[in-house]
C-alpha cells in the first residue's frame, strides 16, 4: 500500500469515526434525525476545524442505490393512476427554473462571479452534476461547489423544523420494516434492483445513476408485482450516515476567506431560493394541486437523496416529491449546458472571464 492509499485509508476511517459519534450525540440528547443530522454535523465542524476528511468514494455511492430502491418499491399500479392529476403540477418546474436562473444569475454576477460560474451556481440542480457542467465550461471550481454545498446543507438543515412548525408535520413515519421482518425473497430481488440499476445506469451513462437506475428497475419490479416493501428500516438509516458525511466533507480545506465570501454568497443565495420556493409551494397549495407538505417537498431546491430521507420520514407522498425532483433534474441537467452553450458561457469565450 502507498503512503497516498495510507493517507487516504486513515482519512475515510476519521470520517467515519466522526460520523458514528455524531450520529452518538444526537440521539443521547434527543436531537432529530440522528443518523442524518449527526454525521453531517460532525464532518461539518471537523471540516471546518481543518481535519483531513474523505468521502467514502465507491461505497458511498452504493448507499444511495438504497434510496433508489425505496422509491422504486413506491411506484404502485395506484401511484401510476394518479399521474394525471400530477401534471398540472410538475408543468410548474419549468418555471420555477426560470424564476431562480432569472434572479440568481443576476445576484452571482453582481458579487463579482463570471458569466459561466454564475449560470451553473445559479442552476438548482444536482450537487455533482453542477459541478461537472462547470467544470467542462471553465467555471471557478471551489467557489461554485462551496456555493451548491451550502444550498443543499442549508435547505437540508432548515428544511426539518419548517415541516414541523409551520406545516406541523411530524418526523415519526416508519422508513421500512425492520430487517428481520423482509422477506429474503424480496431482499434478494432490491439487490439485484439496486446493483442492476446502478452499475447499468453508469454503463449506459444515465446520470444520477445511483439513485435513478435502482429506482427504475424496482419500479418494474414493483408494478410486476415482485417487491411490495421498501428497503430494511436499518438499511435506509444506514443511507442517512453517508448522506449526512458527504455534506459535510465538501467543506474540507475551505479558508476563512471563503467561508466569508463564497459560503456567505450561497446563504444569500439560499434566502432567494427560500421567497421563490414559498410563492410556487403557495400557488401549488391554493389551486389545490398538492398538500402543503408534499408541496414543500417536491419544490425545495436540494438534492434528490436528501429530499427523498426526509419524504420517508414525514409519511409523504414519495411518487409525488419524487416526480417534481425529477423532472427538475432532468431539465436542469439537458437545459442548462443547451443554455449555457446558446449563451457563449464556454471556456474558451473571452465573455467568460
Amino acid at each position: 500500500m502507498t503512503r497516498w492509499q495510507d493517507r487516504e485509508l486513515a482519512a475515510r476511517g476519521l470520517t467515519l469515526a466522526l460520523a458514528g459519534a455524531g450520529v452518538g450525540v444526537f440521539w443521547a440528547a434527543g436531537l432529530p434525525l440522528p443518523f442524518l443530522f449527526g454525521p453531517m454535523a460532525a464532518c461539518l465542524l471537523a471540516a471546518l476545524a481543518g481535519a483531513k476528511l474523505q468521502g467514502m468514494g465507491r461505497l458511498g455511492k452504493g448507499m444511495r442505490t438504497i434510496l433508489g430502491v425505496a422509491v422504486g418499491a413506491s411506484v404502485t399500479p395506484a401511484l401510476v393512476g394518479q399521474l394525471p392529476a400530477m401534471a398540472l403540477s410538475v408543468a410548474l418546474i419549468p418555471l420555477f427554473i426560470m424564476s431562480i436562473a432569472l434572479v440568481g444569475v443576476p445576484l452571482f454576477r453582481r458579487a463579482g462571479l463570471d458569466p459561466v460560474t454564475a449560470w451553473y451556481a445559479a442552476m438548482p440542480g444536482g450537487l455533482q452534476d453542477m459541478v461537472v457542467f462547470g467544470q467542462e465550461a471553465g467555471a471557478d471550481m471551489r467557489r461554485l461547489s462551496l456555493i451548491h454545498a451550502t444550498r443543499v446543507l442549508l435547505i437540508v438543515t432548515l428544511a426539518p423544523p419548517i415541516l414541523t412548525r409551520i406545516y406541523g408535520a411530524q418526523l415519526t413515519a416508519p422508513m421500512g420494516a425492520p430487517l428481520m421482518e423482509v422477506p429474503i425473497t424480496e431482499l434478494a430481488f432490491m439487490l439485484g434492483a439496486a446493483l442492476l440499476g446502478w452499475l447499468g445506469g453508469e454503463k449506459i451513462g444515465l446520470f444520477g445513476a445511483t439513485i435513478l437506475g435502482p429506482m427504475m428497475v424496482t419500479a418494474a419490479l414493483s408494478l410486476g408485482d415482485f417487491i411490495h416493501m421498501r428497503p430494511p428500516a436499518e438499511l435506509i438509516l444506514l443511507a442517512q450516515v453517508f448522506i449526512g458525511m458527504s455534506v459535510g466533507v465538501h467543506y474540507v480545506g475551505i479558508t476563512r476567506r471563503e467561508l466569508q465570501s463564497t459560503v456567505a454568497l450561497g446563504v444569500a443565495f439560499v434566502l432567494v431560493l427560500a421567497l421563490i420556493t414559498a410563492i410556487f409551494v403557495e400557488a401549488v397549495v391554493l389551486t389545490g394541486l398538492a398538500d402543503p407538505v408534499d408541496a414543500f417537498l417536491a419544490f425545495a431546491p436540494a438534492g434528490q437523496a436528501e429530499m427523498t430521507v426526509l419524504a420517508i420520514i414525514v409519511g409523504a407522498d414519495l411518487g409525488y416529491v419524487i416526480l417534481h425532483h425529477l423532472t427538475r433534474m432532468v431539465l436542469v441537467i439537458t437545459g442548462a449546458p443547451l443554455a449555457a452553450r446558446f449563451m457563449g458561457y464556454s471556456r474558451k469565450n473571452p465573455k467568460d472571464r
